[in-house]
């Protein structure tokens, strides 16, 4: 008899682990012995996802040696945006963010990576000084984020932009570099522009000019040219000079360009 059990034990043992399961199914059916709402609302929520972006576009063309502005000729600031919505991320992040400003090649990202990149390609691409050279972007390149914003300081380029594949660069913002930051950001960067060597600078039209500026600034006027020595040959060497003569005295001002009667200047 005891041999009658011993051999029927295991076939008891899973007739009744299965009416124990089947009992516990009817009284408590699947739906209610999973997580609680909460806990599956948690599981299913992505956590926020923020990038930089800079509030407007920069004032080109841009110069080695002269401080990067924006269209407005402002200085810069770093804006923190939802990517969800595009809109700019209310004052709710518990710290300031400290934020790196570098230098990108222009050709990055490629087509096929224009909204989404890695931090490790992003980093890859990031332009350094040539051999031999001063740091590429000098002035406040290390910035703190308050209220979603960060004004850029006095930044300029210290070389042309001539030396790369590209031709052009970015100038580009990321969570500095140790920074123990809990929320991803992902990277910002300005359009790709070219950078000119400032001596050309010295030559530039101004648009529109400054009533200060000297008269060559205007167009058709060259510096140190034929017109410009004869205006100030007359005393007219600033462009409210020039302007004032026009009304006050528009036949002398024809002289000095050269033809007496009316004609285009």
């Amino acid at each position: 008899m005891q041999n009658l059990f011993s051999g029927l034990e295991p076939l008891l043992r899973r007739v009744v682990s299965e009416e124990v399961e089947r009992a516990m199914r009817q009284c408590y059916p699947p739906r209610s012995i999973t997580k609680s709402p909460s806990l599956r609302l948690k599981a299913v929520e992505e956590p926020l996802s923020f990038e930089f972006m800079f509030k407007k576009k920069l004032s080109l063309p841009i110069f080695t040696g002269s401080k990067i502005l924006d269209m407005d000729g402002n200085s810069i600031n770093v804006i923190l945006v939802d990517k969800s919505n595009g809109q700019i991320v209310p004052t709710s992040l518990p710290h300031p963010i400290k934020i790196e400003v570098v230098v990108l090649d222009g050709d990055f990202p490629s087509s096929e990576k224009e909204s989404s990149w890695t931090s490790e390609e992003f980093n890859s691409n990031i332009v350094k000084e040539r051999t031999g050279k001063r740091p590429l972007l000098t002035g406040e390149s290390n910035l703190t984020m308050r209220d979603g914003i960060a004004p850029v300081g006095d930044i300029e380029f210290t070389d042309n932009s001539s030396w790369i594949r590209s031709r052009k660069f970015r100038v580009a913002v990321r969570i500095a570099p140790g920074t123990n930051q809990s929320v991803r950001i992902r990277e910002g960067m300005t359009e790709p522009f070219v950078v000119k060597d400032h001596r050309g600078e010295l030559y530039k039209k101004h648009h529109p000019p400054n009533l200060n500026d000297e008269v060559w600034r205007l167009e058709k006027i060259g510096k140190d040219g034929a017109f410009h020595k004869k205006l100030t040959k007359e005393g007219i060497t600033t462009v409210q000079e020039f302007l004032k003569l026009s009304v006050v005295d528009p036949q002398r001002l024809r002289k000095a360009w050269g033809c007496q009667r009316k004609c285009g200047m």
